[in-house]
């Protein structure tokens, strides 16, 4: 059973929180008490410096996303993405470019997009 797909980012934080915006019934996981001190006890004072951001489905139905920091930079393409469905794939993409997508291609009736550190997606048709 697939539980999580984790992403290697150099900023988890804001990349944690444009695609849990981006995905319907998915939120960043809130931080309660045990994670802060957690957090801390590895010197992080803040969870905009949290080193690896869960993403998870609101339901508590469906894979988790994990962005976890690394040093080095993305370089090549993508071996995996995920494709996003969409009625209006147009209006999705609009959407998803003015929240810092990048549009790198269409092929016939989808699209293939950068999210703001340049992991590739696709917004295919519904």
């Amino acid at each position: 059973m697939l539980r999580d797909v984790v992403v290697d980012c150099r900023r988890p934080a804001p990349l944690a929180r444009w695609w849990a915006e981006t995905l319907d019934g998915y939120r960043v996981a809130p931080y309660d008490d045990a994670e802060l001190a957690r957090l801390r006890a590895i010197g992080v004072a803040d969870p905009e410096d949290d080193p690896s951001v869960l993403v998870e489905p609101v339901s508590g139905s469906g894979p988790r996303l994990w962005f976890t920091a690394v040093p080095e930079p993305r370089a090549g393409k993508n071996r995996l993405h995920l494709d996003l469905a969409a009625a209006d794939v147009e209006a999705e993409v609009a959407t998803l470019v003015a929240r810092g997508a990048r549009e790198l291609a269409r092929h016939g009736d989808w699209v293939v997009l950068a999210d703001p550190e340049g992991n590739e997606l696709c917004v295919v048709p519904a």
